[in-house]
């Protein structure tokens, strides 16, 4: 089992490459079933999610070839009924990785049934179902849970109609979307998600041909079409990891610049981080942040504790909770963490304790963070994409040694981190334990 060993407590910067992002490129993965022709992308990221999709994409008879460090070839022509309902339903990727639900949609406007097991992911709460169901049934398909997960079949197509979203959730919207694209007739989703990874879905379907109105708005507006072409792509910058480079860079005092970042889909996080002292400066399409943030919480009028809290889009990012939480306890004064969507998702809290953070857990949504608190190296681990890389970053500036286990949670989300990381300065390897 590979483990990290890293040594904190020193400056880390440089210069870097925004990956791309994992939140786009697992739905535009199942898209390619929908497609009559490849799917070419570029900007793929190296990582563990995106590996399982383009596996599970093999599993069911897909064509996938990398042609390029970052770039993948996707060809589904050989996917027969059989194969994707015989290799899907059982897939064991599928039943790791909370994406695997992306492939419902695909399926069923493509072979009018899809078997699709429950899909896995971190574990940070309950992550409902029902939103996409609820799709599905509107569109005129009828939907059966099994033992194992979920049969959907619509033998005479689906058809558009009205649809409001019960929450504005990303992958129901996707979904939701890739279906209703080959629709017969129009439909209407209201409460849609607008994330930018939402968006990239949306303009993927256009350019193969789809007719979708209202992008990056809460209201999508979709006039089917009979079939879809092929396509080439290119994902956009992961706004997740590039704030996470940005808060090790703040709380280990070091100087970063972030290449090709994409920061406009930045403007909300940098406004909370300005919240803790963290000032970032666009520069065309680069990110800057300077040597030796002052790191000051700026409290609300009359003296009031802050609070940062998560919003659907354009609201703060919630898989952003975590990373800001270690920067609020670096920096001086308190600051209240609201995280409303998962009620596991702060429980890591425990080991930034054990590391000297001054944290009270008010609840499973709610800290207070009192800081700053020095750290000091621990034994730690992963239990989430998310929290993993905030124990990192935790690990990064805390002084003498850490060991951090379950590091495949990390590596599902971030590409070649310990390798980027030593770019920076950071003094982490990759054992075996």
């Amino acid at each position: 089992m590979d483990a990290f060993r890293i040594e904190g407590g020193r400056p880390l910067g440089g210069t870097l490459t925004a990956s791309g992002n994992k939140n786009a490129a697992l739905p535009l993965a199942a898209m390619s079933m929908m497609l009559n022709g490849p799917l070419e992308l570029t900007n793929v990221p190296r990582i563990g999610d995106v590996n399982r999709m383009f596996a599970i994409l093999r599993e069911m008879g897909a064509a996938v070839e990398d042609t390029g460090p970052n770039a993948t070839r996707v060809d589904t022509s050989g996917i027969t009924a059989e194969a994707a309902k015989a290799n899907l339903a059982d897939s064991v990727q599928a039943r790791k990785l909370r994406g695997s639900i992306l492939f419902a949609a695909p399926n069923l406007v493509r072979f009018g049934e899809v078997e699709i097991p429950f899909p896995g992911g971190d574990r940070i709460g309950r992550r409902r179902m029902d939103t996409h169901l609820m799709v599905f049934e509107l569109l005129g398909a009828q939907v059966d849970l099994t033992r194992k997960g979920v049969r959907i079949r619509a033998p005479k197509g689906l058809f558009g109609t009205d649809i409001l979203l019960d929450e504005a959730s990303v992958t129901g919207t996707e979904n939701a979307v890739m279906a209703a694209a080959c629709a017969k007739g129009s439909t209407i989703i209201r409460n849609a998600a607008c994330e930018p990874h939402v968006q990239q879905v949306c303009r993927g379907l256009v350019a193969a041909g789809a007719k979708i109105r209202g992008i990056g708005t809460n209201t999508l507006e979709i006039d089917g079409v009979d079939q879809l072409g092929g396509a080439t792509l290119r994902i956009g910058a992961d706004y997740i990891e590039v704030a996470s480079y940005l808060i090790l860079a703040a709380v280990t005092g070091g100087e970063l610049t972030i290449r090709e970042a994409d920061p406009d889909n930045l403007r909300m996080a940098f406004f909370h981080f300005g919240r803790l002292g963290i000032y970032p400066e666009v520069r065309g399409n680069d990110i800057y942040l300077g040597a030796n943030q002052k790191l000051i919480v700026q409290e609300d009028a009359r003296g009031a504790v802050p609070k940062i809290e998560d919003a659907p889009w354009p609201g703060f990012p919630a898989d952003m909770t975590s990373i800001t939480l270690v920067a609020a306890t670096q920096a001086r004064g308190s600051v209240l963490i609201f995280e409303k969507m998962f009620e596991s998702r702060l429980f890591f809290t425990d080991q930034l304790i054990e590391m000297g953070a001054k944290i009270v857990l008010c609840d499973p949504h709610r800290v207070v963070t009192i800081g700053p608190s020095p750290l000091v190296g621990a034994p730690i681990s992963s239990p989430d994409i998310r929290a993993g890389m905030a124990l990192l970053i935790a690990a990064l500036a805390a002084k003498g040694e850490s060991v951090m286990r379950n590091i495949e949670q990390i590596d599902r989300g971030y590409e070649h981190i310990d390798e980027r990381l030593r770019s920076l300065g950071a003094r982490i390897e990759r054992i075996d334990i």
